[in-house]
């Protein structure tokens, strides 16, 4: 047998497999609401308290190196004004600067077209996706923003906004709506880079008419905090 015909035989026998024991574990219930997915949601927001305590404590790890650090270690004024420029771009020291917020929010269960020539609302039309934080974080970004924290978390360059379901997940961490996004920069240009967001443009058609969630707030001057994750980088590898 040719391997392209054996690897498609292997394909659909796993097919085979997968509906088999789907029906074996359903047996006549509904596994959308079997007790083991309670358990697995239990689990996942236990393993996000875990991880914010973690954070905390790594926060605190890190601040005691860097007094340790602010020691003479025989480097230059140049290294170290070239180190402290490195921590701030990497989003790992505090930011304090004016700010504005952007608060994302579900419609509410019961909400219905509140303009005509559209259809009544689908429950996928009625929460927050992960586009549309997607969405507001670019366009925060494309305003100039110096620094963004989305909830309690700062963002760095490899921070990934995730929606499983309604819920945001954040660098390990498990969210619920009302979502806030905060970012330092000029008040005036933030605002205008949103108000010209194509994607946020599309939202703001859901708001209007079915309700969801839109609210833009200036701080004035707030200080975000600096991340406290890890820093080490995470990669797939090929198996040998």
């Amino acid at each position: 047998m040719k391997p392209v015909r054996l690897l498609t035989a292997a394909v659909f026998a796993l097919a085979g497999l997968i509906f088999f024991t789907s029906f074996n574990t359903a047996k006549g219930t509904n596994i959308r609401t079997d007790a083991s997915l309670l358990k697995l949601s239990d689990l996942i927001h236990e393993r996000s308290l875990k991880n914010g305590e973690l954070d905390e404590s790594n926060a605190t790890l890190r601040e005691d190196v860097e007094s340790l650090a602010e020691r003479d270690d025989g480097s230059t004024k140049a290294e170290d004004e070239k180190l402290a420029g490195l921590e701030k771009s990497a989003g790992t020291q505090k930011l304090k600067g004016e700010a504005i917020t952007v608060t994302l929010n579900d419609a509410p269960p019961d909400a219905t077209a509140k303009l005509p020539g559209y259809p009544e609302p689908q429950p996928d039309y009625l929460v927050i996706h992960q586009q549309d934080l997607q969405a507001v974080v670019n366009a925060l970004w494309q305003g100039g923003a110096k620094g963004i924290k989305v909830m309690d978390q700062r963002l760095i360059s490899t921070s990934a906004v995730r929606c499983v379901g309604n819920t945001l997940i954040l660098q390990g961490r498990v969210y619920s709506p009302p979502y806030k996004i905060t970012a330092v920069g000029e008040p005036g240009k933030l605002q205008q880079a949103l108000a010209e967001s194509a994607a946020i443009q599309n939202y703001m058609v859901y708001v209007n008419v079915y309700g969801l969630g839109w609210k833009v707030t200036e701080d004035g001057t707030v200080t975000l905090p600096g991340y406290s994750g890890t820093v080490d980088l995470q990669y797939a590898q090929p198996v040998e």
